[in-house]
């Protein structure tokens, strides 16, 4: 029987003829996606699922689909699609999170000149019969410092094309390296040097918790008077209030959003202002963009249906049924290992290591590098996954290194993460005992037992007598129960480290509050 794929959405049909040249017999029925009943009794016939934004596909839908082995997303995003319930099925989710890149960056920077000679309201103003040319007196780009927030691979873009227009260039992103920095151009400062020093600054990160309202009234006040903003990432990333009346005030000269806090937008206190540009989420909106997500994404899906072969994943690295069993654990282990330290870590990372002693080191470890790659970006990176991880870190100029060894410890298999940042290097060391569970087994030179849980606590402090009492404490006034308590010194009356599995998430306040106790070093609240 030969594969088929469905396409349930409008697509170019050079896809189509990609998917045929690879002998894949493809179905394409362009409004299907609008016809969730109609989809849901045909889509058992197929092997593969091709789509944009209009088709859901559900956890019922999936489950009308026993065929289905990939679901290819022409796009980015994939909040149309339940991952949770693909992968529980055992079906490959993909997206194309490049296709659109160099579009996106010109749409920046389009809005960028817009803003600055006020074509918008120049062209309305010269449509409506009037001739005011002194009205509208513009700044020259040239010469300008832009501030880009997010340098990864469309703010990258972003930053080539503003520094062949003349202007300097300055970007902060914790996981951007000082030589990838070099070799774009660019100078990598810290948000608050960025806000103080830029003419115009450019948003290009994902929305995270740590990037959410990134421009709040308060970093708004630490720009530069007359700065002009622009926005191509994502709504979220600015307080749409507290620019409305950083606008008013003169503080900021003038805003371009081609994002909103909700879309879409049909309604804005940012409408009907001379000095704000607004498009409706434009950014990938060209018919190259669009032939190459096509393209890609029709590759993608060949690759996989006729080799095996998973580019783009979005929730798990290719593996065997035999591998399966013995990998699985091992992969939990590396992200978990991965999200202690990009939760830990205070500075970007620059060179990330990771070594495999005993058993662990026979089995595929690209698989478990990649895991712990995306358990490092991830508090930064939402959409990374395993697959698009190293892909991620390398643009970033993070130096990543996998190295394999007889076994130098006590246990059967261990695998170490070593991250090198400009404060100093977070080591970690971690196991899967026979239960099945991954522990942690070494923080440093520290040895140190614990299992992860949901919400934990990490301490690093001084050993000296009552500090458990006062740490204990503090999280009994927040109410915080405590589930299991692991410590572990270097010596006595040395360094302490304490990992402390918490019900709930701990409260900022207490966090804080922690870390002014006499003796600590860091106090982290993780998530896990």
């Amino acid at each position: 029987m030969p594969m088929r794929v469905l396409i349930s959405d409008q697509l170019s049909h050079a896809a189509i003829q990609i998917l045929e040249l690879r002998g894949i017999e493809a179905d394409f029925q362009p409004t299907l996606g609008k016809d969730k009943d109609r989809l849901a009794a045909l889509i058992g016939d197929y092997d593969g699922l091709a789509i944009r934004s209009a088709t859901k596909v559900t956890a019922d839908l999936l489950a009308r689909s026993p065929r289905l082995k990939v679901i290819g997303r022409a796009g980015i995003g994939v909040d149309n699609v339940d991952v949770a319930a693909a992968t529980a099925r055992g079906v490959i989710v993909m997206n194309t999170p490049f296709g659109n890149s160099i579009t996106t960056a010109e749409h920046a920077i389009a809005l960028m000149f817009a803003l600055a000679r006020e074509i918008p309201a120049a062209d309305a103003s010269t449509k409506a019969g009037k001739w005011e040319k002194n009205r509208f007196m513009g700044v020259e780009i040239a010469g300008k410092t832009l501030g880009v927030i997010g340098c990864g691979n469309i703010g990258s873009n972003v930053a080539i094309r503003a520094l062949g227009l003349k202007m300097r260039v300055v970007a902060f992103d914790p996981f951007l390296s000082a030589e990838r920095a070099k070799t774009l151009g660019v100078e990598k400062i810290e948000l608050d040097d960025l806000l103080a020093r830029s003419d115009f600054i450019t948003l290009h990160t994902p929305l995270t918790h740590q990037t959410r309202d990134i421009l709040c009234a308060e970093n708004l006040a630490k720009t530069r008077k007359g700065v002009r903003v622009i926005n191509c990432a994502r709504g979220g990333l600015i307080d749409e209030d507290a620019l409305c009346k950083a606008l008013d005030s003169g503080h900021v000269a003038g805003a371009a959003l081609d994002v909103f806090n909700v879309e879409p937008a049909v309604s804005s206190p940012l409408f009907g202002r001379a000095n704000v540009v607004c498009t409706p989420h434009l950014g990938a909106s060209t018919a190259e963009a669009q032939e190459k997500v096509a393209l890609q994404v029709a590759e993608q899906m060949a690759d996989y249906l006729t080799r095996g072969a998973i580019a783009n994943a979005v929730n798990f690295p290719s593996i065997t049924a035999e591998e399966a069993p013995r990998l699985r654990p091992f992969i939990e282990l590396g992200e978990k290992l991965g999200l202690f330290v990009g939760q830990v870590a205070r500075a970007g990372v620059e060179k990330f290591s990771i070594v495999y002693e005993g058993a662990v080191a026979s089995q595929k470890t690209k698989a478990i590098t990649a895991a712990a790659l995306c358990g490092l970006l991830r508090p930064i990176l939402t959409e990374v996954n395993a697959v698009s991880a190293p892909m991620i870190a390398k643009e970033r100029g993070v130096g990543v290194e996998e190295v394999t060894r007889e076994l130098e410890s006590d246990y059967e298999s261990l695998v170490t993460l070593r991250a090198s940042t400009p404060e100093g290097e977070i080591a970690i060391s971690g196991t899967v005992f026979h239960d099945g569970k991954p522990r942690i087994v070494r923080i440093g030179q520290i040895a140190v037992e614990s299992e992860f849980s949901p919400s934990m606590i990490y301490l690093t402090n001084e050993d000296k007598p009552g500090f458990i009492s006062r740490f204990a404490g503090l999280l009994g006034e927040a109410n915080v129960n405590i589930a299991t308590f692991a410590l572990g010194r270097d010596r006595p009356n040395g360094e302490a480290v304490a990992l402390v599995a918490i019900d709930g998430a701990a409260p900022a306040p207490t966090i804080s509050a922690i870390c002014k106790l006499t003796g600590v070093q860091q106090a982290t609240a993780l998530q896990f």
